[in-house]
């Protein structure tokens, strides 16, 4: 198997998807410090920018949880 398609492999692997998740997390820091930079200059563009980043970062983990669901669903140790 060529080192492409085990990384392709890892991304949809639970310890792929747990890293996937964690980084989310690191991209939540961002989009909370956005959002109070926004508030700080009353500036209603950089505010609505950021919702939508969180939006977006709610969505992409929700897919992520999903995703890890299934593969828990899979596992016949888990029931």
């Amino acid at each position: 198997m060529s080192s492409i398609a085990k990384a392709k492999g890892f991304k949809n692997s639970k310890p792929g998807l747990w890293l996937s998740i964690g980084t989310s997390a690191f991209g939540a820091v961002s989009i909370v410090k956005d959002v109070k930079k926004a508030r700080g200059e009353n500036d209603t563009l950089k505010l609505i920018n950021a919702l939508v980043g969180a939006a977006a970062l709610i969505t992409g983990t929700a897919l992520l949880v999903r995703e890890l669901k299934r593969l828990g669903d899979d596992d016949v140790l888990l029931g």
